[in-house]
């Protein structure tokens, strides 16, 4: 076989990345990061995807923070409570003193500008603050955000919120958000000016930023004074990278290379669960799909989709693809979140006689279909949807594989262009409204944006609806419990696991694992 590094071009790429990240490494507060892929966007409110926001942190803050623990930490939110007259009014008093990269004073404007843009059509966050229906500047550093009814829950939501300087989007014309689906470029894609505690220096997408600490951050600061990021795709490289010392961090441990770094003096590997499920889904609803070879829908017909179920071996999945590094999982939802509960994790053993009983009573032939993967978003993104191509072929569902990067695949997702497909998706919140406002509920009003299943139950909407607004706990998690059954029943998702972690790092580096994979390096600290 080939090795990844025996062709003339690759060889060329490794060296050129290896003189790129050696640049820093006379400087011992430079931390050289890695991780498989690069931020989509800088534009705050564009794409609410993970390595996107894990970037974006280090430029820009939110009002509050999720720490490691998973408890809400003020940032530029000093306090924040609901108002003692008006239970539908969210009252945040902001941090004095602070200012953005550029100089600007940070105030009460810049987070009312904020939630008018987060909210913009064209905002991947957009959800996250449908029962919001304006904000107010009271005074410079005291903001009310008016919902549309009690919502005690709703802080939760905006850890991450990104804050933008309302004048220089005025004067860089980005008033709204980037439309990444439509393709759109805007000043925010590739210039920042948060408030955060790195400035951005260089960047090149795909190859490499360069982040340096923020003198007039208002923390205390940070032992990481220059951040070299380099997005390194494929699981070899990026290994290499960190055994030569080229690299400091990397971030999306290889699951076959674990027990060997484990086993590697001078490195570390520290590991966690993730709140991140992986899953499939598939079109319902669509008369005809736009891949398959029959002529109507094949996912439309309960049937097929409880005979996919019947075929996804999630334990082999686990032993075979992750080498045990996930948590098998029949839900859509980790063990983090409100909502979860030990019936929905359940699944059984594969069926693969009933499987192909159920699929050749309607397509006595069977039927083919194309779908969708990422190849470098998710852990062994692309062998777990091999893995299932062939636990299909069982029972007569002809899948084609198409792999591609998520900067590509993501899109198919939100144009409804894929009929099948494999998305991860964290839940930051903590909260199962979260899954349901954006994969569940009809497109409509920013809702469903990454619902690719079209599933849209009216009844479902107006229960995912009300979540928003409900002061009676209880009450709620009983609305979420009847949510989840429903959505389970008509198997809206076919989930294959939860995530797991693994950081790897040099000796002498002391970086947290983060339950939203969004760890910050100005938490570093060097014991060497």
């Amino acid at each position: 076989m080939t090795s990844f590094l025996t062709t003339a071009p690759r060889r060329l790429m490794v060296s050129a990345l290896a003189l790129a990240l050696a640049a820093g490494a006379s400087h011992a507060e430079t931390l050289r990061w890695a991780r498989v892929a690069d931020a989509l966007t800088l534009d705050p409110h564009s794409q609410n995807e993970g390595p996107t926001s894990t970037l974006l942190h280090h430029m820009y803050e939110t009002l509050v923070r999720r720490d490691t623990d998973g408890s809400l930490k003020p940032r530029l939110a000093a306090e924040w409570s609901i108002h003692a007259d008006d239970p539908t009014i969210w009252v945040l008093k902001l941090r004095e003193g602070v200012t953005f990269h550029d100089g600007s004073a940070f105030t009460a404007e810049d987070v009312v500008f904020s939630m008018d843009r987060v909210r913009h059509e064209s905002s991947g966050f957009r959800a996250l603050h449908s029962a919001v229906t304006g904000a107010t500047a009271v005074d410079d550093y005291t903001v009310h955000i008016q919902m549309a009814g009690p919502s005690p829950l709703y802080v939760q939501n905006l850890t991450n919120f990104f804050i933008m300087d309302s004048g220089w989007a005025a004067a860089n014309a980005v008033e709204v958000p980037q439309n990444f689906a439509a393709g759109e470029e805007n000043f925010a894609v590739r210039n920042a000016n948060g408030t955060g505690p790195y400035r951005l220096v260089s960047r090149d997408p795909e190859v490499r930023t360069v982040l340096a600490h923020f003198d007039g951050h208002w923390d205390a600061d940070p032992q990481v004074t220059e951040i070299i990021y380099t997005p390194i795709a494929e699981a070899a490289t990026r290994v290499a990278a960190l055994l030569s010392g080229e690299v400091d961090v990397v971030q999306d441990v290889p699951v076959q290379d674990i027990a060997r770094l484990e086993q590697t003096a001078g490195i570390t590997v520290a590991t966690g669960p993730e709140n991140r499920n992986i899953f499939f889904s598939y079109d319902q609803t669509s008369p005809k799909l736009i891949s398959a070879n029959v002529e109507d829908n094949p996912f439309s017909h309960p049937e097929i989709r409880e005979a996919m179920s019947l075929a996804l071996d999630r334990d082999a999945i686990q032993q075979v693809v992750m080498r045990g590094q996930s948590q098998p999982s029949a839900a859509p939802l980790p063990p983090f979140v409100n909502g979860w509960r030990a019936d929905l994790n359940a699944y059984g053993a594969p069926d693969y006689d009933r499987a192909n009983t159920l699929v050749r009573g309607i397509y006595p032939d069977g039927f083919s279909v194309d779908l969708h993967c990422p190849n470098d978003r998710y852990l062994n993104d692309e062998a777990i949807c091999q893995a299932f191509v062939g636990m299909l072929g069982r029972i007569g569902i002809s899948a084609n594989l198409i792999s591609q990067t998520r900067s590509q695949h993501f899109p198919l997702i939100e144009r409804w262009e894929t009929d099948f497909y494999l998305l991860g998706w964290g839940v930051p919140t903590f909260d199962s409204a979260y899954v349901f406002n954006f994969l569940v509920h009809g497109r409509e009003e920013g809702y469903g944006s990454y619902n690719g299943a079209r599933y849209d139950n009216p009844e479902v909407n107006a229960m995912i609806e009300s979540l928003a607004t409900m002061t009676d706990l209880d009450a709620r998690d009983a609305t979420i419990a009847q949510i989840w059954d429903k959505v389970m029943e008509d198997r809206v998702f076919l989930n294959v696991h939860n995530q797991l972690l693994a950081y790897a790092v040099r000796d002498g580096i002391n970086l947290p694992v983060h339950p939203e994979n969004q760890p910050s390096m100005a938490d570093v600290t060097f014991t060497r």
